[in-house]
């Protein structure tokens, strides 16, 4: 299949895209992928031949429309006004997905459907994920080049701001997923030792999952996407092999990392890569799962977020403007120092973009090297390098390549919407940069640097923001909380950070792409999918917990056995035992979400995670104790 065409590159001209599908009748369909608010994507089949004859309406936004109540944009496309328009994006590439389950017979080649990049627009605005990110990076990059042209001695740089004619925003993801046989149950105890014993991370793969792990290596690179590694995850466990030879109970973490890229670009290559991970790995026997925490008790996935930022020159040539002028005795940076400032002080209001969902949320508890204190790690000195994986937000170093200089954003998880996690993101940059591009290096150390109740002049003065020590085992929950911030334990409290801090939302909204228009829709579509969810997936999955937490008939008992019972049989009816007079806590949280009393919801969900982990393990105490 060493012919078939994988990508039409960005920009590639009408005539030479018509050339190159009519040299390649295989790609009998297009699909135009609209981001919404949510982070899905659209996917339909139009005939080639529609695309080739009205290629100019295409561009236009004038060949397709969609039912814009069937995406997530709440309170923009309703029933009563639902036309949204699809203007394709040619500045991006475009990928070709290939059916190998479904082969052409006059090429003997699998039918491909060329999936083009869009935007939604509707009445007239754009009002999707990619646009978003899109129309966020302009207005950025020109509040940038004014910024450089206007203060073009900026410390630790090694270019002047006069020279700058461009602004490149490099941006890249990292992909963890779970693997498993289908319709197998994982042993979570042994899976949890297996974790603790470090026995799974970058152990070698076996069988099945070996081969589709190096099927997806290879077919990315097809792509151009340039993979730099596929290898295990923390989680896992051995593998077993039937009467036949074939490998059961398959349970394994793995992560597959690529090239970085532009914003934009990097945001649409993550969607792809999702899509090519899970039909290579189903083509091979196996399901994939993106979850953000699928297994409770076990390692989550993430999806580490890299933000750079680089300068073009008037001679063509790329400056990271992240990286100190002098490595070894800077660890970055004046743009370096604003970039991680503007992100951590603005943090609240971009966190409800990272984690939208109870899964995600499900994965930023506290162990598990769960980013969840907002607080960064820059190394003990210029000279060494290190990383801090307690961190939210870290500084990556290479003193010998300049250009790796980035940060990491560590709360991200697959499902996050990335092209709203790097608008956001990049707004507080730019924010952090305009506070600090007058200072020096020297400065902005010691800025990042204060303890929690010194005046800064752009940090709060009773946080802090740096921390080279562990900060699960050298801090207490408490000093965690007041030092970095208290993190949202649910959806509700997350989304109220857009409300309870007006100022820093203004900062990531002043680019008019994340207007209040998007920002309500977003919310409205996460807090209907959080109470949804809660309602008809969540509820009733604890309820099977409870019922089958029955008691144990045995020949001998204790008084140990007694005791447990007791006390389970008390949390069996405080979560689902309803009465004339008392309502279980399962019952209140239902009457509590339809009423939209949402903050008492908020506050029931807390108590009932924390209530049914309790029982679980006091059953597991109880039913070992049965012999």
């Amino acid at each position: 299949m060493a012919d078939l065409l994988y990508t039409i590159k960005a920009n590639t001209p009408k005539e030479d895209i018509i050339k190159q599908l009519r040299e390649h009748p295989e790609i009998k369909f297009v699909s135009l992928v609209g981001i919404d608010m949510a982070g899905n994507d659209t996917d339909e089949k139009i005939p080639i031949r529609i695309f080739i004859k009205d290629i100019d309406d295409f561009y236009a936004g004038s060949a397709v429309q969609t039912d814009g109540s069937s995406v997530v944009l709440p309170g923009i496309a309703t029933l009563n006004n639902a036309k949204v328009d699809m203007p394709i994006d040619p500045s991006v590439n475009w990928f070709v997905d290939y059916n190998f389950e479904h082969y052409d017979e006059e090429t003997n080649r699998p039918v491909g459907t060329l999936r083009i990049p869009s935007f939604l627009i509707h009445e007239g605005k754009r009002v999707d994920a990619r646009a978003v990110l899109t129309d966020t990076l302009t207005y950025v990059k020109k509040e940038l080049l004014d910024l450089l042209h206007s203060h073009p001695e900026v410390a630790g740089l090694d270019i002047s701001g006069n020279d700058v004619t461009d602004i490149s925003f490099t941006s890249a993801t990292e992909l963890e997923f779970w693997v498993k046989t289908p319709l197998e149950e994982a042993a979570i105890e042994e899976m949890s030792a297996s974790q603790v014993m470090q026995e799974q991370y970058w152990e070698r793969t076996h069988g099945a999952v070996r081969c589709a792990l190096e099927k997806c290596v290879i077919e990315l690179d097809k792509y151009g996407l340039d993979v730099e590694m596929g290898h295990k995850e923390v989680g896992g466990l051995k593998a077993q092999i039937n009467e036949s030879g074939h490998m059961t109970h398959v349970c394994e973490q793995l992560e597959i990392d690529w090239r970085f890229a532009d914003a934009v670009q990097a945001a649409d290559n993550e969607m792809f890569v999702r899509t090519i991970v899970k039909e290579v790995f189903r083509a091979n026997g196996l399901e994939v799962s993106f979850k953000a925490k699928p297994m409770i008790g076990l390692a989550g996935n993430g999806e580490h977020t890299h933000i750079g930022l680089a300068a073009v020159t008037a001679d063509g040539k790329f400056h990271n403007l992240f990286a100190a002028k002098n490595p070894e005795e800077d660890f970055m940076s004046a743009i370096g120092y604003g970039a991680i400032m503007g992100l951590l002080k603005n943090y609240e209001v971009i966190n409800p973009f990272v984690s939208a969902t109870n899964d995600s949320l499900n994965r930023l508890k506290p162990g598990f090297e769960a980013p969840v204190c907002i607080v960064t790690s820059l190394g003990h000195t210029p000279k060494i390098p290190s990383r801090n994986r307690t961190i939210l937000a870290g500084l990556i170093r290479d003193l010998k390549n300049p250009m790796a200089t980035r940060f990491e954003l560590r709360a991200c998880n697959p499902y996050t919407n990335t092209y709203l996690v790097l608008a956001a993101v990049y707004s507080a940059v730019l924010d952090g940069i305009k506070a600090t591009v007058d200072h020096s290096t020297d400065e902005l150390l010691k800025e990042l640097s204060k303890e929690a109740g010194q005046t800064g002049f752009y940090l709060e003065t009773d946080r802090t923001y740096r921390s080279e020590e562990d900060v699960f085992e050298d801090y207490t929950a408490e000093e965690r909380d007041r030092l970095f911030g208290a993190p949202p334990a649910t959806v509700w409290e997350n989304m109220q950070s857009l409300d309870k801090y007006p100022d820093k939302l203004k900062v990531i909204t002043a680019g008019g792409a994340l207007r209040p228009q998007i920002v309500d829709a977003f919310k409205a579509g996460a807090l209907l999918r959080w109470k949804t969810e809660l309602i008809a997936r969540i509820l009733p999955e604890m309820r099977k917990i409870v019922r089958n937490a029955k008691k144990i008939e045995a020949t001998h008992q204790t008084d140990q056995d007694s005791y447990n019972w007791n006390k389970i049989k008390a949390l069996r009816a405080l979560l689902a035992k309803d009465s004339i007079d008392e309502k279980s806590l399962f019952t209140q949280l239902i009457n509590a979400l339809n009423s939209g009393d949402y903050s008492e919801a908020s506050k029931l969900q807390v108590d009932i995670y924390a209530k049914v982990e309790e029982l679980k393990a006091l059953y597991d105490a109880y039913e070992k104790n049965m012999i």
